[in-house]
């Protein structure tokens, strides 16, 4: 029995999921991993189907979802089976390859070795460390940051990462149920609320690399949700306990 679970929510992957599935479990530690597919018309889930039925079983696992719920539910379904499974250590991770998987190890070892409860694969803890991507996304996600650190008070350098190693304790003592937020302000809100609980956070630097597969789901809605909801988010936090 594995002790890690990678969370990878699904939505149109049919060109990267097999290719990530393959990558994770070539890696030097046994990760398991939960897909979370929101329904996707393009056939993802059935490659998935078809891989745990031929050659994972019992590593390879799937939610599927009816419809597109978000990310941040995606996550909050992933996280619940994750804790009901007895992992230790539960990931964040995208399906489309701008996460190396190699990095997976050094995440996981972060959280084992290095003391942190919860450890953040950061584009912006060494300069800006992202390929590919337009100077127009670089810049709104890299001041998207600065402005969280602004209104929340946390020193956390990429608020919006999505690549990410929980220890299972910190899972536990957020109300998963009360996480507000759907799209990226998911991430945030996730990262603020564990640092608001006094866990060690941790940033380790890694390498972007924007997709080369598939179609981003980057929107407008998205971007509004997170720049509005941080604000309500701080104010909110005023009237919260945060006692473990």
């Amino acid at each position: 029995m594995s002790d890690s679970i990678v969370i990878i929510p699904t939505y149109n992957e049919k060109e990267n999921i097999e290719r990530i599935i393959r990558k994770v479990f070539s890696l030097e530690v046994d990760f398991h991993i939960l897909i979370v597919d929101d329904g996707s018309p393009d056939g993802t889930a059935e490659i998935v189907r078809q891989l745990q039925q031929q050659e994972f079983a019992g590593r390879l696992f799937m939610e599927e979802r009816k419809g597109k719920l978000g990310l941040g539910t995606a996550y909050i379904h992933g996280f619940k089976w994750s804790l009901a499974h007895s992992y230790e250590f539960i990931f964040e991770m995208d399906a489309d390859f701008s996460h190396n998987p190699d990095d997976l190890i050094r995440l996981r070892d972060t959280c084992l070795n290095g003391g942190a409860d919860m450890a953040i694969g950061s584009r912006y803890i060494k300069g800006v460390n992202v390929v590919n991507w337009p100077m127009n996304r670089v810049l709104m996600s890299y001041f998207a940051s600065a402005y969280v650190r602004m209104i929340t008070r946390i020193t956390i350098q990429d608020a919006t990462a999505g690549f990410v190693c929980f220890r299972r304790k910190v899972l536990e003592t957020i109300p998963l149920d009360k996480v507000k937020f759907v799209g990226y302000a998911f991430q945030i809100e996730m990262k603020f609320t564990a640092i608001k609980y006094g866990f060690n956070v941790v940033e380790i630097p890694i390498i972007f690399t924007d997709r080369t597969l598939g179609t981003s789901k980057m929107s407008t809605k998205i971007f509004k949700e997170a720049f509005f909801g941080v604000i309500q988010m701080k104010i909110n936090s005023f009237f919260k306990d945060y006692k473990k």
